[in-house]
Parts: structure tokens; C-alpha cells; sequence
């Protein structure tokens, strides 16, 4: 008789290498930036209402917040976190893409971060950096161990997007690596489509397989 206790993930957990898997995959996206012309800077991101430029500077943004300037933004904005977002965003815009590229690549080993724990701050630079790049027709190898890192942190929480929420009540289940959570309706793919699945980004949905799939789909717009 099937146990009705949840399979807990299975992977690495964090560790103080985590900032390493950060830097270098800021470092592996800032390299593909480097010869964009105008044109692709202006492509929309997977990001919903944001550019490939204004995605980069969200993620340098990220990478430049002390939990002290973060809730100070937060007061700021009289608590509205999408306006906090805006207002950090267009601090490191730059007056052109030039100069937003050269502003991530400042950023690229810093060791800050908003209240988030590190394997969030990994998962954010992963999603970013697809929604980056896929629009893009870029492709990158990310590091398995990172990916799966990114997969067992988004199943079990809910910050900063609604991952364990859209995955609730599945057994996800990796093809190229050892991530393996929940139990229910199974949904399979790479580790890096069922993250940005469970992040919300409903063009991935299309390279998963299984009866769960439509479940995962139906949930992509979860706010």
C-alpha cells in the first residue's frame, strides 16, 4: 500500500560552495552577453513585461542588496514589493546596454543578498539567466549539481516564486540527474525544465512528459 508521507527530495544540499555555483554562472551569462547588439538587448524575456537588458539589470540588482538596503527599499515603497523591484531595477540600468552589462560584471562575486537563503539566490540566477537566454536562442551546460541544488530548494519552498505550491501533490522526477520529490501524478523531464516549470515559466512545460504534466501546466499563472 502506497505510503501517504511525501518522498522528500533527494540531492545535494547547500553548502558554502553554493556562492561559487553563483559566481559562475553569473560569469558563463556575462560572457554570452557580451556581443549582443541593440536589437537583442530590446528582445522580450521569458521574464513577463521585461527585456533581456532590464532582466540583467534585476539580476544585478539581486546581486547588490544587503538585507538592510533591502528593507530599507521595502520602507521606501511603503511595503510594495513590485515597486521595490522597479525601483532597483532602474538603479542599475545604466545609460545603455554597454553600461548595464558592465554593471553585472561588477557584481559578478559579490557575496550580498535581499533576506533569501543562498541556494534562492542560485535558483534566481538560473531562472534569470534562462529567461535570458532562451528567448536568445542560447543554449548553456549548467553544472547538474547546481540544477539539482535549485530543484530540491524550489519543491520544498516558496520563496522567492511559488515552486512548492505549483508542485504540489506531483512526484517529480529527473531524466538527467539524481532530483526526485513528491509523490502523485508523475512529471519527468530535464532538471533544468522542471525548475523553470516550477518557476513559472510555462514555455518549459512543452519538454516534460507524464500524466501530471497538465497539473503543472494549469498552475504556471500562480501569482
Amino acid at each position: 500500500m502506497p505510503s501517504s508521507t511525501p518522498t522528500p527530495a533527494s540531492g545535494p544540499r547547500p553548502t558554502a560552495a553554493t556562492w561559487e555555483q553563483i559566481h559562475v554562472e553569473r560569469a558563463a551569462l556575462a560572457g554570452d552577453l557580451a556581443r549582443l547588439d541593440e536589437r537583442q538587448w530590446a528582445t522580450a524575456s521569458l521574464c513577463d513585461g521585461l527585456t533581456v537588458r532590464e532582466v540583467l539589470a534585476h539580476m544585478t540588482a539581486g546581486a547588490s542588496l544587503t538585507p538592510a538596503r533591502w528593507m530599507a527599499g521595502v520602507i521606501r515603497c511603503r511595503f510594495d514589493f513590485d515597486r521595490q523591484v522597479a525601483l532597483r531595477l532602474a538603479e542599475q540600468m545604466g545609460a545603455d546596454p554597454a553600461e548595464t552589462l558592465a554593471r553585472f560584471r561588477r557584481a559578478i562575486t559579490n557575496t550580498v543578498k535581499p533576506p533569501l537563503p543562498r541556494t534562492a539566490m542560485l535558483g534566481e540566477t538560473v531562472v534569470h539567466a534562462e529567461d535570458i537566454r532562451r528567448p536568445l536562442g542560447i543554449e548553456h551546460a549548467y553544472a547538474l549539481d547546481s540544477l539539482t541544488a535549485v530543484a530540491v530548494y524550489y519543491q520544498g519552498s516558496d520563496l522567492p516564486v511559488l515552486s512548492r505550491k505549483r508542485s504540489a501533490g506531483l512526484r517529480l522526477t529527473a531524466t538527467d540527474g539524481p532530483f526526485a520529490a513528491g509523490e502523485g501524478p508523475r512529471v519527468s523531464g530535464t532538471t533544468l525544465a522542471l525548475i523553470m516549470a516550477m518557476a513559472g515559466r510555462a514555455a518549459y512545460c512543452d519538454q516534460l512528459d507524464g500524466e501530471g504534466v497538465a497539473t503543472l501546466s494549469g498552475r504556471q499563472t500562480l501569482a
